[in-house]
């Protein structure tokens, strides 16, 4: 069996590890640090499974530390809708334009955290109820099927709801679970898990296991204020990602 290039293996390796540790620490954010790294060195269609594989296989060591902050009549609109995002998402992924939807997304990370970083006083949203829930929770499933970015809009949407670090994890963390696992089974049933799928898998799964240990062992250091302000960091940091590596 033929390997990649010994410098493609290493800037996914990075990815993983970064990514890994990223999604330990936050609970989000995994496709966003590994798609800066991964899309340099394989195409969309390869990196959006394999960034939902080795998303869930990171989430599963965590959950049992977040699993308290989970509370079922809140997260189940953001689920349900996000099953039925996912195959939305899925059938655009063929003709996926990386470009654009990188710089679109990075733009939007940048201004969001830029803004939250400098008000004073934070918003709290609290109206909409299930009914916004599950609308953001359609957006993450579509955006998950189609790139395995179903992190950016729960993550948000968390912080403007004005949940706690356990209670944002509680949605982040099961919300992006279940939105990667379909989006598996789709690109799955879609024909996208070929061998050169299986074999980035063989590299990336243990990386991202090795990342996601060292970020969960950083949690349970942090308050609340701390994981706002690492979450805003990791957003903007993102978002300028995306972009710089769409420019390039």
């Amino acid at each position: 069996m033929d390997l990649p290039p010994p410098g493609d293996i290493a800037i996914v390796v990075a990815g993983a590890l970064a990514a890994g540790f990223v999604n330990g620490l936050s609970g989000t954010g995994y496709a966003l640090v590994a798609l800066g790294f991964w899309l340099q060195a394989m195409s969309p269609v390869t990196a959006a499974p394999l960034t939902a594989l080795s998303s869930v296989a990171g989430h599963i060591q965590s959950l049992p530390r977040i699993w308290s902050g989970v509370q079922w009549p809140r997260l189940w609109p953001f689920l349900l809708a996000g099953a039925i995002g996912v195959p939305l998402g899925t059938m655009f992924l063929g003709d996926l334009r990386p470009q654009p939807l990188k710089i679109g997304v990075g733009i939007l990370l940048i201004v969001y955290s830029a803004w939250m970083a400098f008000v004073r006083r934070p918003p709290i949203v609290t109206g909409g109820g299930r009914t916004a829930d599950a609308f953001v929770g359609l957006l993450g499933g579509v955006m998950g099927g189609m790139a395995s970015l179903s992190g950016p809009a729960p993550t948000i949407w968390a912080q403007l709801r004005g949940y706690s670090k356990n209670e944002q994890r509680g949605i982040n963390q099961p919300f992006n679970m279940t939105v990667l696992v379909l989006a598996l089974a789709s690109a799955g049933i879609a024909g996208y898990l070929d061998r050169t799928f299986f074999v980035w898998a063989a590299i990336t799964v243990p990386s991202t296991l090795i990342g996601a240990r060292i970020g969960l062992a950083l949690y349970g250091r942090i308050n609340d204020v701390q994981f706002r302000r690492i979450l805003l960091a990791l957003l903007a940091f993102s978002g300028a990602t995306l972009i710089l590596s769409s420019l390039r």
